[in-house]
């Protein structure tokens, strides 16, 4: 089960098409078919019968259950324009960064005295290209999604709690404790 951050990543990474993926059913199962080479291995990523597979492609069957077209869709969007995301998440990683919107509960450490109020926070924060780097370089090693949740943090730390090196010096581990929602824009 994919994790709230690598599901953010995955849902920018769509928006970075530039045509839309087939949207008949037909049309999906061939786009599977050519990706993954054989009905069977369409059918074993879905969990249905090669024959279930083959009646899609042919369109003896026009309409998938609603779980298994879930399923296909979800399949196809995966694997739409993987050089289109790469592409743009080669510049997010070299120039652009990364775009964090969220609406979370923070931890952080903190010299005695100080605030450590754990009430959620709506924040936009634009992140450097190293941390788009890190977060891509996690994700493609199959990180944990605490791992990812850590690198995010750490930008947060820097860039909207520290500003830069302009205050909260004594701020020393930020942690994100539960997430309301999460985008990502690169």
């Amino acid at each position: 089960m994919a994790g709230e951050i690598e599901d953010a990543i995955e849902r920018a990474g769509r928006e970075a098409f530039t045509r839309q993926p087939p949207k008949t059913l037909k049309g999906q199962i061939g786009y599977l078919i050519k990706q993954f080479g054989s009905a069977k291995a369409v059918a074993a990523e879905l969990g249905v019968t090669a024959d279930s597979v083959n009646r899609y492609r042919r369109g003896a069957r026009k309409h998938a259950r609603a779980d298994v077209a879930a399923k296909i869709d979800n399949a196809v969007r995966r694997r739409w324009q993987p050089q289109v995301r790469r592409r743009r998440q080669k510049q997010a990683a070299a120039t652009t960064g990364i775009t964090v919107e969220t609406r979370a509960r923070f931890g952080y450490s903190a010299p005695v005295g100080t605030t450590d109020d754990g009430r959620f926070r709506r924040l936009t924060v634009h992140l450097p290209p190293e941390y788009a780097q890190r977060l891509f370089d996690a994700r493609d090693t199959g990180g944990s999604d605490q791992q990812m949740r850590g690198i995010i943090a750490d930008g947060l730390k820097e860039i909207y709690f520290q500003d830069g090196g302009g205050r909260a010096m004594g701020l020393s581990d930020v942690e994100i404790n539960e997430i309301d929602y999460l985008d990502l824009d690169y």
